[in-house]
């Protein structure tokens, strides 16, 4: 995230305070400690994050590291903010610790996810990869009557199951509704309240039911392999599976043999197992498939308003007004 996009949605707090703009470098940094250790998806080094945090209030990054050894380099350290949604390069505890409140995005790329969704949806149900392999291979049509066999199907007259109704699945219904589908939504954690979508109380239902299921739920312990063999085998024959949530969702060797035997006619994938193999994904051996390498969340839109939301926690902070998207708020409580 360009440090760019951090003075876009930083003016009113420029006007205000003292803001510096660091964007990190590449770093050989090697993690050691217990706290550095316990970072993910990070760019660059603690050392050159603490270097600049003498006299330092608030820091707000996207995915510079933040350890203890960061955190103890300001004396006067009051607030930290992370422009994502899941915090996974800070330190959480050692911040909790320190009686610090932790800020972050949740949903900031729920728009461009949702738009992802429906051009995944409308790809696979037109057939399009197959039309465009056909072109790479290269290949030409003579006539518009050779292009018979690249029909598809509209999204309209079909059903839509949303496995998750968060901030991506809510937005994906109002669009698929849009589109003309029927929307089904499996979410044991909320009760849906939209008159146009209808809710179940078994997934088992929903991939019955549905001609495209699409996953919006969060990983946990509990639901890893969730599309499991015995899932996909309780879809609809022909039915299209999409996944832009998290790899763990779906398990792919079951996915590969159901692409194989014709039980679905296709698949579209945002996130996949990461594979030491050099070549292309073995999904992608299959005619109907589309894979992206996490891509979602990846607009200029996203990054925006990402700094937007946390220019607005830090206006809040410094007026002394209750915290939206606090990650420890055990730390308010106090």
């Amino acid at each position: 995230m360009p440090s760019s996009y951090f003075k876009a949605a930083f003016a009113q707090v420029e006007s205000v305070h003292d803001v510096e703009y660091v964007q990190v470098e590449e770093s050989s940094f090697q993690p050691a400690t217990p706290s550095e250790l316990s970072l993910k998806e990070y760019e660059g080094s603690p050392h050159q994050i603490a270097r600049r945090m003498g006299g330092i209030d608030i820091l707000v990054v996207h995915g510079a590291p933040v350890t203890d050894t960061v955190l103890d380099a300001s004396e006067c350290l009051k607030l930290v903010g992370c422009a994502r949604g899941g915090p996974v390069n800070v330190d959480v505890p050692a911040v909790t610790e320190r009686g610090l409140p932790l800020v972050n995005t949740p949903g900031k790329n729920a728009e461009a996810v949702a738009d992802q969704t429906l051009a995944f949806l409308v790809w696979i149900a037109r057939g399009f990869p197959r039309a465009q392999r056909f072109l790479s291979d290269g290949n030409r049509l003579k006539n518009n009557w050779e292009g018979a066999r690249f029909i598809g199907s509209d999204l309209r007259r079909h059903t839509l199951g949303l496995v998750g109704y968060g901030r991506v699945g809510c937005r994906v219904a109002a669009r698929a509704i849009a589109f003309g589908m029927a929307v089904l939504v499996y979410d044991p954690l909320v009760t849906v309240t939209d008159t146009d979508v209808e809710q179940v109380a078994r997934l088992e239902e929903l991939l019955a039911r549905a001609d495209f299921v699409s996953l919006h739920a969060r990983a946990t312990l509990d639901n890893a392999n969730m599309i499991d063999g015995r899932a996909l085998a309780t879809m609809k024959r022909g039915a299209y599976l999409v996944n832009t949530a998290r790899e763990t969702l779906v398990d792919e060797d079951a996915l590969d043999s159901a692409l194989e035997s014709g039980q679905l006619a296709g698949a579209a994938l945002d996130v996949v197992y990461a594979t030491e193999k050099d070549g292309p994904h073995r999904l992608l051996r299959h005619d109907n498939v589309v894979v992206l390498p996490h891509v979602g969340g990846a607009t200029h839109e996203t990054l925006l308003q990402g700094a937007e939301m946390l220019a607005a926690e830090i206006g809040r902070f410094a007026s002394g007004d209750a915290l939206r998207h606090v990650v420890n708020r055990e730390v308010i409580a106090q």
